[in-house]
């Protein structure tokens, strides 16, 4: 079974792996806007002599947008960064297992990790529903560090898929 290519135990598409794909695929399109944007950014400084904080802040925040949102399907279409010296000429069997410990010991602990350490200072950004220090800023630095949650709600989402998706490998190399 390919990465990303994720069923269900009754052959059905893994919800958890679509919403993933979908959402990355999405947002990689913001790659295209922000090089337009700083492009454009470039030319009315330099050729204009013009600038506005909130168009620069704007490419900051679909940086963000990207890296966050993007790093589970990194992982789900296994585009992430491996050293993978003892792992690439194994089985897949072998294969399976260590992307499903990987998974359950590193990667499910540390997204609740950062969601247990994130989740004070989101709130308190929320609570007083901070905007830029900047004059003529986006007022939503509130929303921008709601992503400090998202990326690893959306890690734990892809660890489920992938603990399933390497479950069933297993299962059908054992028989």
């Amino acid at each position: 079974m390919e990465v990303g290519k994720a069923e269900t135990s009754s052959g059905g598409p893994d919800l958890a792996a679509a919403i993933i794909s979908r959402l990355g695929r999405g947002v990689a399109w913001l790659t295209l806007v922000m090089v337009v944007l700083i492009f454009s950014i470039v030319v009315l400084r330099y050729g204009f002599n013009l600038g506005w904080i909130w168009l620069q802040e704007s490419v900051t925040y679909m940086h963000a947008l990207v890296f966050m949102v993007a790093a589970a399907w990194a992982l789900q279409t296994d585009d992430h960064v491996r050293v993978d010296i003892f792992y690439r000429d194994k089985s897949q069997r072998y294969k399976n297992w260590v992307n499903l410990l990987g998974t359950v010991l590193f990667l499910v602990p540390f997204s609740l990790f950062l969601i247990f350490i994130g989740w004070d200072y989101v709130s308190a950004s929320w609570d007083t529903l901070e905007s830029s220090r900047e004059a003529g800023g986006l007022p939503l630095v509130f929303a921008l560090k709601s992503l400090i949650l998202v990326m690893p709600a959306l890690l734990l989402l892809q660890s489920w898929s992938t603990a399933r998706q390497c479950l069933a490998g297993l299962r059908q190399s054992r028989d």
